[in-house]
């Protein structure tokens, strides 16, 4: 809690938990100011950092829309590539973690030629976004890489709930 005492002076009073005790602490404007900027700036980067991801929505491709692609004779087959340990998609590559730079070396190989032009779309399937290590580094890959329709299968939970249990083709 913060309190104004004079236009150039406040305080702020923290409490101590484990201590059960109140702290008081007073100091010149400017320097308030300045802590409480500080404080902005900091719990702001955080909110960022947690929520930036390489992808947008518009990156992310539903399972029942891939399966649908991948089982008909369209044109616009994607190019699918396993940068997991999971089973492998029909017509997927396994590629394998991509969480470390042999791995990734290993995908940069894979991609040398596929058209830049033409949707490239990744997976792993092992858990769910939140918490996996590979697709950050393959999606930020392909990017860097200047692939124009670099796509992220939308496996909320992981392959077998989201994509094996409803019957999808795989190899």
């Amino acid at each position: 809690m913060w309190t104004r005492h004079s236009p150039e002076e406040y305080s702020i009073s923290l409490y101590l938990r484990n201590e059960n005790k109140y702290i008081h602490m007073k100091f010149p404007k400017h320097i308030f100011h300045a802590l409480f900027l500080l404080f902005l700036a900091t719990i702001s980067g955080t909110a960022i950092s947690q929520t930036a991801e390489p992808w947008t929505s518009r990156d992310l491709i539903e399972p029942a829309t891939l399966a649908n692609m991948i089982s008909g004779a369209t044109e616009k087959q994607p190019f699918i590539f396993n940068v997991g340990p999971v089973g492998d998609i029909k017509g997927a590559v396994h590629i394998g973690s991509t969480a470390n730079q042999a791995g990734l070396d290993k995908f940069r190989k894979s991609l040398a030629n596929v058209p830049k032009d033409k949707m490239v779309v990744i997976y792993c399937g092992c858990c769910p976004f939140r918490n996996c290590p590979n697709i950050r580094p393959a999606f930020t890959l392909l990017k860097e890489m200047g692939f124009k329709e670099p796509r992220l299968l939308n496996l909320k939970q992981n392959l077998k709930v989201d994509w094996t249990d409803y019957g999808y083709p795989m190899n």
